[in-house]
């Protein structure tokens, strides 16, 4: 279902509302260029139905979202001459998300290009990966 959050500046661009350059669209999806782009060809995946974020998005839905952001990554290869591409996707504040619909970013990455997306690898011990891993296998329980 594609239910609208008339106050949601991402529902109006995904319904059409608002004018975007539009790079495929579906029932359920619209990519566009993202008008304050990382590099190059930076595009959203954007659903027509307002989800919040990623948990509340369908596992079909997921799927989708995700297969179109890796056969988007390959068209910006092969059309746009990219090394790589990276997908991000935030969720919540503390994660980096200002528009609280979901969407993906897919960030077309170019050789010699600034770094983007990375972090210092920090440190843990096994017992604190044991009691994590057993934490989230209790809260993966649907």
């Amino acid at each position: 279902m594609n239910r609208k959050d008339e106050t949601c500046i991402f529902c109006k661009i995904a319904g059409g509302e608002i004018p975007s350059e539009t790079v495929y669209e579906d029932e359920d999806f619209r990519v566009i260029l993202d008008l304050g782009p990382a590099s190059r060809g930076h595009a959203l995946i954007l659903p027509k139905g307002h989800r919040k974020d990623l948990t509340e998005l369908s596992e079909p839905m997921c799927g989708k979202a995700f297969f179109l952001a890796g056969r988007l990554g390959r068209a910006m290869m092969k059309e746009l001459g990219c090394a790589g591409f990276n997908v991000v996707q935030n969720n919540g504040a503390a994660a980096g998300q200002t528009v609280f619909h979901f969407h993906i970013h897919v960030i077309p990455r170019y050789e010699g290009g600034p770094e983007m997306v990375s972090w210092k690898p920090g440190e843990t011990d096994s017992a604190e990966q044991r009691e994590i891993a057993e934490r989230l296998s209790e809260g993966l329980l649907l």
